[in-house]
């Protein structure tokens, strides 16, 4: 070839295989992600979430029946069902009776209501 010597060879484009590319904006933070392993946890006893409706109701029967204040009464509400759909009905047991011990529950109201959280779950 005219204008190359004998010794010298032509360059050839390195191809580095198994380097992230840089600037990718689909690849951020994969490579750093950790792996996520799945625990196994108990069963516990939640709300049945299907049944949602008639747990309401029946609570209002008994909200109504109490001497808390309805705006209170509403949160009060809010607050059980989302512990007891989400974390445990025991955990919402145990916020019922704090409102005994705030004297805003009679005994009598916080076992129905607890009753009626045995009733209206399932294990999960």
């Amino acid at each position: 070839m005219p204008g190359q010597s004998a010794t010298t060879q032509p360059k050839k484009n390195k191809v580095v295989v198994n380097k992230p590319q840089t600037g990718n904006q689909y690849d951020k933070g994969k490579k750093n992600r950790p792996q996520r392993t799945k625990e196994s946890t108990k069963r516990q006893a939640m709300l049945n979430t299907h049944r949602i409706n008639p747990f309401k109701y029946d609570m209002n029967q008994i909200l109504d029946a109490s001497a808390m204040d309805p705006a209170k009464a509403s949160s009060f509400l809010a607050s059980v069902i989302a512990k007891a759909s989400r974390v445990s009905t025991k955990d919402a047991k145990d916020f019922v009776r704090t409102f005994q011990d705030a004297g805003d529950l009679t005994k009598d109201e916080v076992d129905k209501i607890s009753k009626l959280l045995d009733k209206y779950s399932r294990y999960r």
